[in-house]
């Protein structure tokens, strides 16, 4: 009996050692408010990163306070992934303006939707250029938001300083519907009016300035951390080809992300053709690897630089760690 007792205990002990371990790694992934579009996109990557690595891989969403909030859980190691503007991100790499009291390296691994910052104004309100903002009532874009803060950046840097309207996105629409505003700073989606200003543009005819040439070499060179856009113009903006400064929404690791994990999440993320789109319809039809090689302005994880040459692309230097 004693000697069955042995050889039962030893073949379970050595069955249970055989046994692949049946562990995920868990995965959480920084968004932003619930509510927020943003978050249904990052509801979708956990999504198709549990589909693509069944066994590896266990993802979930947490809402999170957005940009800032997520780089410093992921400093802490409370978030693997977090939703980030570019130029936020370029500022914690840096360690300056919020990150003052200490970088933190947090790596790109993509970027999936594209901001331009459209300067609008009423057609009737006779602002031809930028510089004729100065002193006139004016939105520099919803109150709390990166681009609230990053357009009272870029027009001190060119010395114009409107009076400024505060408030939300519909409440400086009403303000701009009711006259008591010329209008308001407001990101585009892709390379179209978003759905407030066309709304706005419906019944009150709106135009778009342009940033001038020589405006534009001063963003290059004093606010590197934002992007320079072609814009095609048309109709509703009034005006014909343009450029404005810009940000993008992307996604960035935690510091210590090794290489394979950062590798896999691209991977995944760039071959999926359904959830994203899906849960994000401005994504449909873009080549997020192409519009993140154009526009980011930090450097990229070695795990995403691995994936978009093996893709075939071309990784710019400027976008290399250590460059």
């Amino acid at each position: 009996m004693n000697a069955m007792k042995f050889w039962i205990a030893g073949a379970v002990s050595a069955a249970a050692f055989a046994m692949p371990a049946a562990a995920q790694e868990r995965l959480a992934f920084g968004a932003t408010n619930a509510q927020s579009s943003h978050y249904a996109y990052f509801a979708a990557l956990a999504k198709i990163v549990n589909n693509a690595y069944p066994d590896k891989y266990q993802a979930s969403v947490v809402e999170t306070g957005a940009t800032v909030d997520n780089l410093k859980r992921m400093d802490r190691g409370q978030l693997d992934i977090g939703l980030i503007t570019t130029s936020a991100l370029y500022h914690a790499n840096e360690g300056i303006k919020t990150f003052a009291d200490g970088a933190i390296e947090s790596r790109l691994l993509w970027a999936y939707s594209l901001a331009p910052q459209n300067v609008i104004v009423r057609r009737d309100a006779g602002i031809d250029s930028i510089a004729d903002l100065k002193g006139v009532r004016f939105g520099p874009g919803q109150r709390g938001s990166s681009t609230e803060a990053t357009s009272q950046e870029v027009l001190a840097l060119f010395g114009v300083e409107p009076d400024w309207v505060r408030g939300s996105n519909g409440e400086l629409a009403a303000a701009i519907k009711d006259n008591r505003a010329v209008g308001f700073i407001k990101s585009a989606v892709g390379t179209k009016f978003d759905a407030l200003t066309t709304d706005i543009a419906t019944f009150t005819p709106v135009q778009v300035l342009p940033v001038p040439e020589d405006k534009i070499a001063m963003i290059r060179e004093e606010l590197p951390e934002l992007s320079i856009v072609d814009m095609p113009g048309g109709e509703m903006e009034n005006t014909g080809a343009y450029q404005t400064w810009g940000f993008m929404i992307g996604v960035s690791a935690r510091p210590d992300m090794d290489e394979q994990t950062a590798y896999d999440l691209v991977k995944a993320v760039m071959e999926d053709d359904t959830e994203q789109a899906t849960a994000f319809p401005p994504v449909a039809g873009i080549d997020l690897a192409e519009q993140t090689l154009a526009y980011a302005t930090s450097p990229l994880h070695p795990g995403a630089i691995r994936y978009f040459e093996e893709a075939g692309y071309e990784v710019p230097d400027r976008l290399r760690p250590g460059s």
